[in-house]
């Protein structure tokens, strides 16, 4: 396997690269302690991964014989997600899609202005963004989404289907299943894989049968399951996570990226839920599955932000707080019934110590204090409204969350 640590850490980055010559853009992406990674790329790099954008506009939104409004919601930047959808989008129009793109980025109220001058004049509008993101858009701005015909394209987290029907619904999108798409990328190779009409009924599927789907990925919790090109993106599975090669800027050969997960061969797939009693309705390509559930270096994913617990850790031990804590903690993002995701950070406190407003408001402020100090990714991708921790006080040797003797485990 090749990693950041032997590979791209391990030599300068032009001979990382083909001939010496670094690419004609650059991305960066955040460790934990903020230090950046580069991944260099060409447009003949962004042309081949558009091919992945073309499926969801083609299959899902129709969008070859309807005049399309690409909204393009990522953070802009050095960043990945942004630039590069709005690049890979223009491929499309390159490629005879009418579509246009206009790029407000996450300022909120540049996408309050510029979609209702701009979305009558199409027959859809397609957001592209980080799930909670698009929900808060859509939730906060009283908009007539619906007379729009909206679309949405999101990347970065796992959600549930419970959250495409609710946001499906508040959009007035009337199909889930071919109105919001989901994309699995990287910083280090762009998007390697995308729903399909078929991924994503045979998602919902499993989403009501959690013993179903623990027969099929192990765990009864619901990854996002994706289909890719293996002439593009080649996938292997490590000991429940994935590898895959792919060319790229630097080109990656058994790239271990962490993330947990497997493959899943199209014909085991359809053999499965068939024999289960599912019959998809979705035609799709008779391409591989595969499934992640995000990363498994102990990271959650907030808003596509990769949140990592050293940064955490930073945050406990300020002198402000550190006296009333132990340092251990939780790190989660919690979904409430609204669908709402949060941040949240259980805490354990000190022998002695109780539960207080005082004290959560403290770790909150130095934990965020800290994520923007060092997560520049935590920094421009958050929303500052949904920046803040929330906060759980634990008392010490809480038996749920600190049981004593047990190994810790920094997230859930």
């Amino acid at each position: 396997m090749t990693t950041k640590d032997n590979y791209t850490r391990r030599h300068p980055l032009p001979d990382l690269c083909r001939d010496g010559r670094i690419g004609d853009m650059i991305a960066v992406s955040s460790g934990s302690t903020g230090a950046p990674s580069f991944w260099p790329r060409s447009a003949a790099d962004e042309r081949v991964i558009a091919g992945r954008f073309e499926e969801v506009f083609m299959d899902s939104f129709a969008a070859r014989e309807r005049r399309t409004l690409a909204v393009v919601c990522f953070a802009l930047g050095t960043w990945v997600g942004g630039l590069f959808t709005v690049n890979c989008c223009r491929h499309l129009a390159e490629r005879g899609y009418p579509i246009t793109v206009v790029a407000p980025g996450t300022d909120r109220g540049e996408i309050l202005r510029v979609i209702p001058e701009l979305a009558p004049h199409f027959d859809q509008v397609v957001l592209l963004g980080y799930p909670p993101f698009l929900k808060n858009v859509i939730d906060t701005e009283d908009l007539p989404w619906s007379r729009w015909n909206l679309k949405l394209v999101t990347a970065g987290e796992v959600f549930s289907e419970e959250w495409r029907t609710l946001v499906a619904r508040r959009a007035g999108i009337e199909d889930p299943v071919r109105g919001i798409a989901s994309l699995y990328g990287t910083a280090d190779a762009g998007v390697l894989a995308n729903e399909t009409p078929l991924s994503v009924e045979i998602r919902r599927f499993l989403s009501g049968r959690p013993g179903t789907a623990r027969e099929l990925f192990g765990e009864s919790r619901l990854p996002t399951l994706v289909q890719y090109d293996p002439d593009v993106r080649f996938f292997e599975e490590h000991q429940g996570t994935l590898l895959f090669s792919g060319d790229n800027g630097i080109p990656l050969i058994r790239y271990h990226i962490a993330d947990e997960g497997g493959v899943i061969p199209y014909e085991r797939m359809l053999g499965f839920v068939r024999t289960r009693g599912f019959e998809p309705a979705a035609g799709g390509p008779e391409r591989p599955f595969v499934y992640v559930f995000g990363r498994s270096h102990f990271t959650v994913s907030y808003y596509g932000a990769n949140v990592y617990p050293e940064n955490i850790a930073v945050g406990l031990e300020q002198p402000e707080v550190s006296g009333s804590v132990t340092g251990k903690f939780v790190l989660e993002v919690v979904e409430d019934g609204d669908r709402d995701r949060h941040l949240t950070v259980t805490v354990e406190l000190m022998p002695g110590e109780k539960p207080s407003d005082e004290t959560a408001q403290a770790v909150a402020a130095s934990i965020l204090a800290q994520l923007l100090r060092l997560n520049s990714e935590f920094a421009h991708y958050v929303p500052v409204a949904q920046r803040t921790p929330f906060i759980r006080l634990r008392e010490s040797g809480d038996p749920e969350y600190f049981p004593p003797g047990a190994k810790h485990r920094y997230t859930r």
